[in-house]
């Protein structure tokens, strides 16, 4: 083969276009079996976000927790004889 049959063998947007149309999957058959007799009903393209209530953030609680974690395991390794000495 040369590379000229190469080039000819390329696929271009106009031999996909010329494509048969192959069936539709398995899955789209059932669906649509599905769906002819009992249609789906309409759905909203995103749902409601559902109401919470007034959010209350403290943004010191997280703080506190994450510096009472590091004295936390300042303290055990200094009981548990860890250090530089």
């Amino acid at each position: 083969m040369s590379e000229r049959d190469d080039e000819e063998r390329e696929f271009d947007l106009r031999w996909a276009d010329g494509a048969a149309h192959k069936e539709p999957s398995a899955r789209a058959r059932m669906l649509a079996a599905r769906w002819k007799e009992n249609p789906p009903g309409p759905v909203p393209f995103r749902a409601e976000p559902e109401y919470r209530g007034p959010a209350v953030r403290r943004p010191w609680v997280s703080t506190v927790v994450v510096l009472g974690c590091v004295v936390a395991v300042i303290i055990l390794l200094g009981y548990a004889g860890v250090g530089p000495y």
